[in-house]
């Protein structure tokens, strides 16, 4: 039997991608034990046992992006969690770590050093510290998109998982609408923030309730479980504004809509290419601008336009976003450029990256190139 960790803890965007992969494992080879490292603080503690996976807890250690006193205390810190997820290995007998970055990325391949093969995938168009490390001795390092800083990465995309790069919209369609008690005909935006809610994005959208339903567009906001929205009163005869803090079911909600309005993760942008979806990307302002980059290729193809989050407002939700949900030529337009940005069963493609690195047996150690 073979044994592989993935290590991909903290956000959706590093957690979904893992376990996009575990499922591909497994589909191909049921036998394959998998493990997934996480730690208390972050989502994997929800989405990863849910998804029926094995959840093993290691101490959380962040990464300072400034200096701080906390870069005093990171040595000890890493230490612990190294020899936490030794001790995993050796229970598990690990034959492979898979990293997607985050913050038990890092102590997973420092802990698998010299021991067994280590693969690596970058999400994110800029790869994040913990991968720049960890690429420098893994066994197959592989990127979403080119120039992520990762020398000598495999650009393949980003894996999604098989209900979501396998939906067929348009079958779901009045079950989706069904299921969250939108209209069954109406013109439909989904909003959402990613895995925490948006702040600018609950503002503006949830104080357009009343442009929005006058003009005859029902909406799925998502807000986040930390945050808290306040709608006006529903203008009678207008389609449903439908609020919940979490989308459980991302397979029906994508089926429910014509347009979203989100954030542009790199996981966010990968799910909304893969179901063929037009969009709306307010990039986070933060950073060093990779959300803004993950878009390139929507945004290159006509499937998606960009609003500044500092220009996102009720006045650009009602001028700019509700008039490509109502107008069905541009609209279609879009989601035909949209399906045009599909990407291929990536989730298969890391499968067998792993699988050659479990067959090689080669640990990884040294530099490469």
């Amino acid at each position: 039997m073979s044994s592989v960790l993935i290590a991909g803890g903290g956000t959706a965007g590093h957690i979904e991608p893992a376990l996009a992969v575990a499922d591909a494992l497994t589909a191909g080879d049921p036998s394959i034990r998998i493990t997934a490292l996480g730690t208390e603080r972050g989502l994997e503690t929800k989405l990863i046992p849910e998804r029926g996976y094995e959840l093993r807890l290691i101490p959380a250690v962040p990464l300072p992006r400034k200096p701080t006193a906390d870069i005093l205390t990171l040595p000890t810190r890493m230490r612990s969690a190294v020899r936490a997820t030794r001790t995993i290995m050796t229970e598990r007998q690990v034959d492979v770590v898979v990293g997607f970055g985050g913050y038990v990325a890092l102590p997973a391949y420092l802990a698998a050093r010299r021991r067994v093969p280590i693969v690596i995938h970058e999400a994110n168009a800029r790869a994040g510290l913990a991968n720049k490390i960890g690429a420098r001795f893994a066994t197959a390092v592989a990127a979403a998109v080119e120039g992520s800083g990762l020398k000598g990465a495999a650009v393949v995309g980003n894996p999604v998982r098989r209900s979501l790069s396998q939906l067929d919209r348009a079958a779901l369609k009045s079950e989706a609408r069904e299921f969250f008690g939108l209209d069954p005909v109406a013109p439909t935006l989904l909003v959402f923030g990613g895995s925490q809610g948006a702040q600018r994005i609950n503002a503006a959208v949830s104080e357009a309730a009343t442009d929005l339903g006058e003009i005859g567009i029902g909406v799925l906001h998502a807000y986040g479980r930390r945050n808290e929205i306040t709608l006006p009163p529903p203008t009678p005869g207008a389609p449903p504004y439908v609020a919940v803090p979490y989308l459980d079911r991302m397979d029906l909600a994508y089926a429910a809509a014509d347009l979203v309005l989100a954030r542009s993760g790199a996981m966010t942008v990968a799910e909304i290419a893969a179901v063929g979806l037009p969009a709306v990307y307010v990039p986070l302002p933060h950073g060093n601008g990779e959300q803004r980059l993950n878009a390139t290729a929507q945004l290159a193809s006509g499937a998606a336009i960009i609003i500044d989050d500092a220009a996102l407002d009720r006045i650009a939700v009602a001028e700019q976003v509700a008039p490509l949900v109502l107008d069905g030529v541009v609209r279609d337009g879009m989601t035909a450029a949209a399906a045009s940005t599909a990407s291929r069963p990536v989730d298969e493609v890391l499968a067998k990256m792993v699988l050659d690195a479990m067959a090689t047996g080669r640990p990884a150690g040294g530099h490469r190139g």
